[in-house]
């Protein structure tokens, strides 16, 4: 592991400061991080201990809900605003990595980690662009079962392994961010670039930047959501597909609904195409997987890995039938 300077910020000021000095990289609970560094993919120079700020879960004015980038993973799951109004998102935390994981790891921490890919990890024996740009990618022509198949470039089809973002993406989640220029809030589907032709450049986090907390707006698709997770064991592994979905039915119709899919690209992917599909619509079977087909339909499976696209459609409509009352 590289020699670096470790400080604790002591102010939001604090470590926006120090985040500015060179090879600088904040520190949350270091589950991924750190593992990045013992494999020499992550060299910084100096880091930033953030885990003592921002660790606030509360009510907004709005009836939403406001978490702090350093609350744990486990506490979310766990609260009682999160359990009643954002069931969704305790399901995918829960659904995610160990106990011991999700009691060390963070929200903002979760939002930042990389990919799993092995080649992206392989520092001596692979080339990665995301790792370092311009040097190719040996996931393409390897080992690509667990590879995107939407959202993916010639550079990189990696993908990202959150289950709490697949949630928060779908519950419409707002990142509001500190910085020295000035403080912003963007939308969790901005937050993400798309990898193109530099997959090293993974989220719109300028220099000198941090993420503070995640707001949930209240929503009208709560009191019927789910999350689905279909992996290759029944524990501690990264998902295949996920689905996180929610619908609001009126009138034996589709008035609203928000989805988004994990396992399947390289950052959370919003279902915007089979939403449209659905917005108006019985709560029909047929429905249902013309929406799966509409939102697959630009897939590019890589020879590992087409079975994704028939298991996303099948745990998309799947998912949407059982939040529809049809016990399917």
């Amino acid at each position: 592991m590289t020699p670096f300077d470790y400080s604790r910020a002591a102010s939001a000021a604090d470590a926006l400061s120090l985040s500015g000095r060179s090879g600088a990289m904040l520190l949350g609970g270091g589950t991924n991080l750190v593992d990045l560094m013992r494999k020499g993919v992550e060299r910084p120079m100096h880091l930033i201990d953030v885990s003592g700020l921002f660790t606030q879960i509360e009510e907004t004015p709005e009836g939403g809900l406001l978490i702090g980038a350093a609350a744990r993973n486990g506490a979310v799951a766990a609260h009682p605003l999160v359990r009643a109004r954002y069931p969704m998102l305790s399901r995918a935390i829960l659904a995610g990595a160990s106990a011991q994981i999700r009691n060390m790891a963070t929200v903002g921490g979760n939002l930042m980690q990389r990919t799993r890919c092995a080649y992206f990890a392989d520092v001596a024996g692979s080339r990665c662009n995301k790792r370092d740009p311009g040097v190719g990618c040996d996931a393409r022509g390897g080992f690509t079962r667990y590879h995107a198949i939407l959202g993916a470039s010639e550079a990189c089809v990696a993908t990202h392994p959150s289950d709490m973002c697949v949630a928060l993406t779908a519950l419409d989640a707002q990142v509001r961010i500190l910085g020295v220029e000035g403080d912003r809030t963007i939308p969790i589907v901005q937050f993400y670039r798309a990898p193109d032709d530099r997959p090293d450049l993974e989220t719109v986090l300028a220099q000198g930047e941090a993420i503070v907390a995640v707001e949930l707006p209240p929503s009208s698709v709560l009191n019927r959501s789910a999350y689905r997770k279909v992996r290759d064991r029944a524990s501690y592994a990264f998902a295949l597909v996920s689905v996180a979905a929610g619908l609001d039915l009126r009138n034996s119709a589709i008035e609203d609904v928000r989805i988004a899919l994990g396992g399947v690209a390289p950052r959370p992917w919003r279902a915007f195409k089979a939403e449209a599909a659905l917005r108006g619509q019985a709560p029909t079977a047929k429905v249902f997987e013309a929406a799966a087909e509409a939102e697959l339909a630009d897939a590019a499976p890589l020879p590992g890995n087409a079975f994704k696209v028939g298991l996303a459609k099948r745990t998309l409509a799947a998912v949407l039938a059982e939040l529809s009352g049809d016990g399917r």
